[in-house]
Parts: structure tokens; sequence; C-alpha cells
């Protein structure tokens, strides 16, 4: 019994920056999780934390290991909601990955509504731009954009996502409508940064930024009072190009669109929690315009 709770508190590192906030995640104090790992490391022979002046991290056979662990802890909840019925009815914690922009633009409503029709499931949302491990991070469920690395996760595919240049109406009768990249040159220029490297098929634009916006939603807003020509995600735009508020321009010159996914770990093997939310996520992103690129 001590090495499955030794187990369990080795798995609470996963996905928590430091020993002490693994500590809280677990419920215990530090000496106590500090001693589970002692036990372990002894039990098995190795290393499982590196330790120095500036903290502590994870050996290569501690990485090995923590992924180990999660598995494992996994399959027992597995089947202990199988005898309880987890199986059966959507209940209990479920941890999701989203991208960030993913919260503002299209998750939140969506989340709201899966909670009102799942109500005894309590959704824990992380939100970062990288690609989880979902099985040392102790993640179910997580929708990612772009060409997913081999692994054993299961994935569904909802849409596609691009890359997409716009301006107002009245930004483009004033200043006339670009025909090739090249002719952003002479136009007024949205942008995180400067100065303003844009990558089209065959074409590479460097020019300088009129207006420098620290965020994706103060970008737009610039674009839609006519301050210039914005580059963004899809997503983040299709309401305002919608409603014809930002109007699309060089079509012919994007980038290939990025396939979005859906993707998770036990395949049909996954609690009902977990089976619930993909349906549901998948059934509303495959109807949400903002993956619909035409």
């Amino acid at each position: 019994m001590e090495r499955f709770r030794d187990m369990q508190l080795f798995a609470a590192l996963a996905g928590q920056p430091s020993l002490a906030s693994a500590a809280r995640h677990a419920q215990v104090s530090g000496p106590t999780l500090v001693r589970a790992v002692a036990r372990l490391e002894a039990r098995l022979r190795v290393v499982l934390l590196q330790r120095s002046t500036r903290g502590v991290s994870l050996t290569d056979a501690g990485q090995a290991y923590l992924a180990d662990c999660v598995r494992l802890l996994a399959a027992v909840d597995a089947a202990e909601a199988s005898a309880n019925g987890l199986h059966v009815q959507a209940q209990g914690d479920l941890r999701i990955f989203l991208p960030l922009l993913f919260s503002r633009y299209v998750m939140a409503p969506l989340l709201a509504g899966y909670a009102d029709r799942y109500p005894a499931v309590r959704v824990i949302a992380h939100y970062h731009d990288y690609f989880p491990n979902l099985h040392v991070e102790g993640l179910d469920v997580a929708v990612l954009v772009g060409e997913l690395p081999s692994s054993s996760l299961i994935a569904r595919q909802v849409g596609q996502v691009g890359t997409v240049l716009c301006a107002s109406p009245a930004y483009l009768a004033n200043r006339g409508e670009p025909r090739h990249p090249a002719d952003l040159k002479q136009h007024h220029l949205i942008a995180s940064a400067d100065p303003v490297h844009w990558d089209f098929p065959h074409y590479t634009l460097k020019a300088r930024a009129r207006l420098r916006c620290a965020t994706v939603q103060g970008a737009i807003n610039a674009a839609v009072q006519g301050a210039g020509v914005i580059r963004a995600l899809s997503y983040p735009l299709h309401e305002h190009l919608a409603s014809g508020q930002l109007q699309r321009l060089l079509p012919t010159f994007e980038l290939p669109p990025q396939p979005v996914y859906v993707v998770y770990r036990e395949g049909r093997h996954a609690s009902m929690r977990v089976r619930s939310f993909v349906d549901y996520c998948v059934t509303a992103l495959r109807e949400h315009p903002a993956f619909q690129l035409a």
C-alpha cells in the first residue's frame, strides 16, 4: 500500500513547476512528498530527481518513471470507474488542454454548454501554446492546432485554421486593395513585432509596422477601426469577416491551412466523462464557423 501511495505522490509532479506546488496539488506537506520520492529512489535504486542550487528537476529515469506512474494510476482509476459506474455516467474531474486564444474566441461557450449538460463533471482547463504530453501531465483531452507528432493518442480532426490577411472596407476604400504581398509595403501594417516578417508562398514580406499591438484582440480592434492591415489566425477573425467589418485580402497567397484535432488517451476504454466531452467537443467544433475555411 505504501508503494502505491508513493507512486501517487510522485505522479503529483506531473504538470507542476516545483515540489512545493506538487505537494499542494497532492494536499500533503513538502517533506511528505520528499520522503515518498526518497523511498521510491531507494526501492528502484535510481535517481528520480536532480537536485541543484536552482531547484529540482526530473532525471531521464524520473521522466520515464513519471510517465509510467501516470499511465498505471490512470488504469487503476479506469478500473475503479468501471466498477462504480463512471463508464456509464459522466462524473469526476476532467483535465483538458487548450491553445490560449481558444479561451477567448471559441471554447468558452462550448465549455459552458458542456457544464450545463454534464453537471457532475468538474472541468479543469489548462491554456498554453505548446504540444503537451498528456500522459506525463495527467491530461485527459487536448485541442491542438497543427500536424501532430507520432504518438499513441487518439486524434479526431474537427476542422482547419489558416493565417488570414484582412483590413476594414473603409481603410481599403482610402488606400486601395493590394494585389500582391509586395504591395503591402505601401500599406499601414498592424503587427505584434517590428519589423514585420510575413511569409507567403514564394515570397517573404519585410516591412515596418505602422502600429504595434501586444494582443491579438487589440490588433483586431485597430483593424476594424481602419488603422491598417492585420494578419492573424482565422478563428479570432471569423465573426468580423462574416459581418463585413473586415475584408479578406490576397486569399490566393495564403499559406496552407493547419488541421485542428481533439486528442485523448484511452480510446474505447475512456471513462464516460472523457467520451462525453470528446463527442460534445468534436460535434460542436465541426459545426463551428471559425473552422470552416473556404
